[in-house]
């Protein structure tokens, strides 16, 4: 069966502003049926990276908060912390960030809450049907939320070819074990030059697999079950992801958690992707290159296969800007995302997502 995707785009005018558009895609999409009065509403967003200008801006999110809060619900924001260290890896760092990029309360109106706890650990494992999964361990803010928003930028993406509203489920939802899962098929390691012996590795983790020999640690990998603890506890950054899984395989595993994301909230979700500034990459990284095509709109969807497929395709059938990251496909109908990255092929993420049952990739896009 079809999914309908609701599309506004970027004209405006004095009867009906950008942000009238917003409240207009979320009722239609239903979000009277889908959110009650006294409901913790989980929203969850992208607050950016330190250096980075793409991801949404914070005024945006506040249109869609007050959609919530008028039907009497108590909505949040919210995020996880990254498997990376950087900015964003504990919830301090995090949050603060976060609020310098305009995400505070002034602004938004609502709490900022991190969806894994202070260290990325607070998940809870959700069982999933699906092809490589069994269970998915997801942030526990979005698990006990009553219902759930993500509001997603729809850009390019080196590992998944783009960045839409399932990897925003699948991956910004998933705790750090998650996204270790995902990422890596092996443990951690720890880097000889930079670990000085301190021992905080060894009391972070649970498992009794690292150990300190010599000023360095050694991470026992019959022990390790790759759930990434130490690599936030590190304050010297020396323990490091091995970013070695297939994409085409990390994708599959990203869409499975997205299907936990979503477990338990039938009737309860809504999904909106923001399709402008398309930058060559994640809002993960310190900068935001040039867009590769023209500002497209916002399209909004109960169907998160649907909604990102029909984002694809009307990027794909935009023309591709010159003097940007896009190396081919420029024509209306050319593949932008191959452009960007000719070796990912980011419709496994679409087919995956249908073949498990977490939507259609059929849709009927309805113009608002």
């Amino acid at each position: 069966m079809a999914g309908t995707v609701y599309f506004a785009d970027l004209r405006t005018g004095a009867t009906k502003n950008l942000f009238d558009k917003i409240g207009l895609l979320m009722h239609q999409c239903g979000i009277d049926n889908r959110v009650s009065p006294q409901d913790l509403v989980a929203v969850k967003v992208h607050f950016g990276e330190r250096g980075n200008h793409s991801f949404i801006r914070p005024v945006f999110l506040r249109r869609v908060v007050a959609e919530l809060k008028n039907r009497g619900a108590f909505p949040f924001l919210t995020d996880s912390s990254t498997l990376y260290t950087g900015e964003r890896k504990e919830a301090v760092s995090a949050l603060s960030l976060a609020i310098e990029n305009g995400f505070a309360y002034a602004t938004v109106t609502v709490p900022l809450i991190m969806l894994d706890g202070l260290r990325g650990h607070t998940a809870i494992e959700v069982p999933v049907t699906g092809e490589l999964l069994t269970k998915v361990s997801i942030g526990a803010a979005i698990v006990e939320a009553d219902a759930l928003v993500t509001v997603t930028h729809f850009k390019c993406h080196e590992l998944t070819g783009f960045g839409g509203a399932l990897k925003n489920l699948g991956m910004g939802c998933a705790s750090r074990e998650g996204k270790m899962r995902q990422h890596s098929t092996v443990g951690p390691t720890v880097s000889v030059k930079l670990c000085t012996g301190c021992g905080r590795c060894v009391t972070s983790c649970v498992h009794d697999a690292i150990t300190v020999l010599d000023t360095t640690a050694r991470i026992n990998k019959e022990r390790c079950v790759g759930c990434a603890h130490c690599v936030t506890a590190c304050p010297e950054r020396a323990i490091n992801i091995q970013w070695n899984e297939a994409t085409e395989l990390l994708m599959k595993k990203m869409v499975e958690h997205a299907l936990g994301a979503v477990t338990g909230k039938t009737g309860k979700s809504l999904f909106l992707n923001f399709i402008t500034q398309v930058s060559p990459a994640c809002d993960c990284y310190g900068y935001a290159d040039a867009p590769i095509v023209n500002d497209i709109g916002i399209c909004a969807s109960v169907d998160p296969v649907a909604l990102d497929q029909a984002c694809a395709d009307l990027v794909n059938q935009a023309r591709g800007n010159l003097d940007t990251a896009l190396r081919g496909g420029f024509e209306p109908g050319g593949d932008k995302f191959r452009g960007v990255y000719p070796g990912v092929n980011w419709e496994v993420q679409l087919e995956h997502g249908e073949k498990i049952g977490l939507g259609s990739r059929k849709y009927v896009l309805v113009r608002i």
